[in-house]
């Protein structure tokens, strides 16, 4: 497997994927993070809500990543996130659900004080990302 990277994708419930890839885009804190094979070891947080995005030769695919971690070690990628959910099984009706919500919670912060307002950002901007790889968005 000349030139290629091991990326694992694990949540707490399951092993979401694990196949050779040509190249990973993992949601760093501070952007996007390109990860190509002989990549410098490293460990880094992910950022809340976000999309891995990764290419196997014509293929490629994507990923909702919400939270967590990734290790880079010897041509493998291990993420480890809170949640990762693959396009099919992203359930739409819910994501816009949860959409509506956060977006009725922000606009009514001004008004409501008991509203926590990064915690209403944090639900819109992963209900965005799921609809976003779902292509609903």
């Amino acid at each position: 497997m000349a030139d290629k990277l091991t990326l694992e994708v694990v949540t707490p419930e399951r092993l979401l994927i694990s196949e050779p890839v040509d190249e990973v885009v993992v949601p760093g804190l501070d952007g996007e993070l390109g990860i190509l094979p002989h990549h410098a070891a490293m460990v880094s947080r992910l950022s809340e809500a976000g999309i891995l995005k990764y290419k196997n030769g014509d293929k490629t695919g994507v990923l909702s990543i919400i939270g967590g971690f990734v290790e880079v070690a010897n041509d493998k990628v291990s993420v480890l996130a809170e949640v990762s959910e693959r396009p099919q099984d992203v359930d739409v009706s819910r994501a816009k659900t949860a959409l509506e919500k956060a977006q009725k919670r922000l606009s009514a912060a001004d008004r409501d004080p008991d509203i926590d307002i990064k915690r209403a950002a944090i639900a819109l901007e992963r209900a965005m990302i799921r609809l976003q790889i779902a292509g609903q968005l």
